[in-house]
């Protein structure tokens, strides 16, 4: 793998996939607003489904779903508010899922659900 942009673009697509497949609708990828960015917007029936999708060729320096701390989830839930509001999002639940994507010699996805709130 060339760099860790191609390597979380790669997770990204392959997590898009994955949740193709459980029968989510991809509203957004990459929404960037002045707050932050989410990497897959995504919806299930009157789930509105944020997920940060961390990357990695092995667990040597720990799992990926870690690197989400408590500055990251709160950034990522404040651009999700701003996401809710510039759409008007009423009678929608929320949740904010992270999916480990490791692309080293196993190939493996992990989907925690409602990780953070």
């Amino acid at each position: 793998m060339n760099n860790n942009v191609e390597k979380g673009a790669m997770g990204e697509e392959i997590a898009c996939k994955y949740l193709m497949s459980k029968d989510y609708i991809i509203l957004e990828r990459n929404y960037r607003n002045k707050i932050g960015e989410i990497d897959i917007i995504a919806k299930k029936s009157e789930l509105i489904v944020f997920v940060e999708v961390k990357t990695r060729t092995s667990t040597n320096y720990g799992y990926a779903y870690e690197a989400v701390n408590k500055k990251k989830q709160t950034k990522i839930i404040n651009t999700a508010l701003c996401y809710i509001k510039q759409y008007n999002l009423k009678n929608f639940q929320i949740r904010f899922d992270i999916i480990e994507v490791y692309i080293g010699n196993k190939k493996k996805i992990n989907h925690f659900e409602d990780a953070f709130v």
